[in-house]
């Protein structure tokens, strides 16, 4: 457990003390590249800014990651369940996926005028469904037909095997995509409060200090976004240690 904690602190220290010594070694000024020394400034200047819009990033980016859990899933039970399905639909995702979506957001923006919280919320979740729509069909695309033929035989439902059989067979691979969707719905959200500024979310602080040329602003809110990400994805490693632990190979 100590070694769980202990190896992220220290190799954070190191990317620190790294990027210390590499503004300082080319003798970089803060209005070129930041610090991290020039960091804690910036946070005690705008503690209250970042508490606020901290809290206005995080809720939306979750809001988001939820619904695209929910629609995530329910898009994989289909395509896993159905060949036709998933050969129907796999294509579309891709495609759709493959779009920029700092593309897609000056239309969204536009189609919904004024909703900024729904517009964000929108965004953090059309960026973040993708993997676990997918990881979710191949899990149940890759279902033994054996055990779902067993329990036809015996009158269970397809909801039936689902529940008892398909889902905790696709945790690990569930877990796996989710990991993945946290860090794109942080992306969906700041793309959002940066390419149609709202004055909301740290992606507007962010926009405002580049306006005032304010670098030490800048980094400083990349590193509380990094930290967000990190909380939340430490959130769902303890998840899938309740529900998919037993999925987990010990390691030396």
């Amino acid at each position: 457990m100590l070694r769980k904690i202990a190896v992220p602190v220290v190799a954070c220290i190191v990317f620190l003390a790294f990027w210390e010594f590499l503004v300082w070694a080319n003798g970089w000024p803060n209005y070129v590249m930041a610090s991290p020394s020039d960091l804690p400034a910036a946070y005690t200047k705008f503690w209250n800014l970042f508490l606020v819009m901290g809290w206005q990033t995080l809720w939306r980016t979750v809001l988001g990651l939820l619904i695209a859990i929910v629609f995530g899933v329910f898009l994989g039970m289909i395509m896993g369940f159905s060949r036709t399905m998933r050969d129907a639909l796999y294509p579309l995702l891709v495609g759709f996926n493959a779009i920029p979506k700092a593309t897609v957001v000056p239309i969204v923006a536009l189609m919904f005028v004024g909703a900024h919280d729904f517009n964000t919320v929108l965004i953090a979740f059309m960026i973040s469904f993708f993997p676990i729509a997918v990881s979710v069909s191949i899990g149940l695309s890759t279902l033994e037909p054996e055990y779902r033929d067993i329990l036809r035989s015996l009158g269970a439902s397809q909801a039936t095997i689902f529940w008892k059989i398909a889902l905790p067979k696709t945790l690990p691979e569930f877990f796996g995509a989710l990991k993945v969707a946290v860090t794109l719905a942080f992306i969906g959200t700041n793309l959002m409060e940066i390419v149609s500024p709202h004055g909301r979310g740290l992606g507007a602080l962010f926009d405002s200090g580049k306006t005032n040329s304010d670098y030490p602003l800048m980094f400083a809110v990349l590193i509380a976004l990094a930290f967000l990400g990190i909380v939340l994805y430490y959130v769902v490693v303890a998840l899938e240690k309740i529900f998919a632990g037993w999925a987990e190979r010990p390691q030396g």
